[in-house]
């Protein structure tokens, strides 16, 4: 019986050994999770038959340590959480690398070229759409025509009204304040939009004249802004609609809101603040990057960004019950429960750590010190193999 018992203590400490060295192995391995040997007896009625590999236990819920890379398509979850991705057969796999890229088609994928599950972009809605692949627009984004320009600063409660009138763009003598602002048409072309602002004689109000392209302004303002005693711009509140014809090239013609909001009069120096525009040129794709909110953010040679879709992660009521299909890859079991998804920093979802990865959980003086104590019990249960084949060539040769 001493053999048997012996020889099922090798048995079990050699499954732990492959364990052991499995974690040191991949000490390295972004995303991998330590596992750990668990020993049960044996026993045959009341009499104790050895040792066995009870289960195996993984610290999917210990994080590793962070590492920045820098790279934009990283992402390490702060918090719990898995990353999700679609395989070809279409089975849902969840992980903690965060190592994604766009594939040729355009559709994110994850370093083992399985499809990344999120949520899309609705147009024109802070909403988010179905869950699915994310495919990221590669080409060129067609160009989108201005509608509104918004301008804030201070008009200096300092001017006084100019001595030349009427309003003449080619002398200075004639108006306060010049502002420019770039503006496109439907097709993407830059225009200029310029704003003249003239102090009149009644206290509070500034004549605003438009000029589109450096044509001659109308004769009279397009805008009066009016400001109380205490400097607060108190007209027009609404925004000064331009209505601009078509510039000539083929282009739609032009409608611009000009807006005031905020804009004030003090006395001392007339700065601006905000001097803004909507609508931009036509751009080619030339990347793709990951926000801490987990979205999928496409740049454009235009210096456009578009949020493409929102990274899923997957929590689990015991992840500890996931089933491994990789070294750092888990499938949902009948004993994890189903995956409740959720984008990331919502829910019991963790917030995304985007340029870096999750290192190893492993920790290497843990297990080597796991090694040394797995050689000492083989060299016991060893010993003991030895010892009971000695005792029983000492019988043989007696009888």
């Amino acid at each position: 019986m001493s053999f048997e018992i012996a020889l099922s203590g090798i048995q079990a400490i050699n499954q732990q050994l492959e364990t052991t060295s499995n974690n040191i192995a991949n000490a390295g391995t972004y995303g991998f999770k330590s596992s750990r040997v668990n020993f049960s007896s044996m026993y045959a009625g009341a009499q104790a038959t050895g040792v066995e590999v009870g289960s195996m236990t993984q610290s999917i819920g210990q994080n590793g340590g962070v590492m920045t890379t820098g790279r934009g398509m990283d992402a390490s979850i702060d918090g719990r959480g898995f990353f999700v991705s679609r395989d070809g057969q279409g089975l849902m796999a969840y992980s903690r690398v965060g190592i994604f890229s766009a594939d040729k088609q355009g559709y994110l994928v994850d370093s083992n070229q399985r499809r990344a599950q999120g949520y899309a972009a609705v147009v024109g809605s802070a909403a988010q759409g179905a869950m699915g692949d994310i495919k990221v627009p590669t080409g060129q984004i067609p160009a989108a025509a201005s509608t509104k320009v918004d301008y804030v600063g201070n008009l200096s409660a300092d001017w006084a009204p100019p001595t030349v009138t009427p309003l003449n763009v080619s002398n200075k003598d004639s108006y306060n304040m010049s502002k420019q602002s770039i503006v496109y048409d439907s097709l993407g072309t830059q225009h200029t939009l310029s704003q003249y602002f003239v102090k009149t004689a009644t206290p509070g109000q500034i004549e605003v004249y438009y000029s589109f392209d450096g044509a001659a302004p109308a004769a009279a303002p397009s805008a009066t802004l009016s400001f109380n005693s205490v400097g607060q711009l108190t007209a027009p509140l609404a925004p000064v609609t331009l209505n601009v014809a078509a510039p000539g090239n083929g282009a739609a013609a032009l409608a611009v809101n000009v807006g005031y909001t905020g804009t004030t009069q003090f006395a001392g120096e007339a700065i601006t603040t905000t001097n803004s525009t909507d609508g931009y040129a036509s751009g080619t794709f030339v990347g793709v990057e990951l926000g801490q909110d987990g979205s999928v953010i496409a740049k454009y040679s235009n210096d456009e960004q578009q949020v493409v879709g929102t990274l899923a992660l997957a929590t689990f009521a015991d992840e500890g019950s996931l089933t491994a299909t990789s070294d750092t890859s888990w499938r949902e079991s009948s004993a994890s429960g189903v995956a409740l998804y959720g984008s990331p920093g919502t829910g019991l979802s963790g917030k995304l750590n985007t340029g870096a990865l999750e290192r190893s959980n492993v920790d290497i003086t843990s297990e080597l010190v796991g090694l040394m104590t797995s050689q000492r019990n083989y060299q016991a249960n060893s010993k003991v193999i030895s010892t009971q084949n000695t005792m029983m060539q000492a019988l043989m040769q007696a009888l």
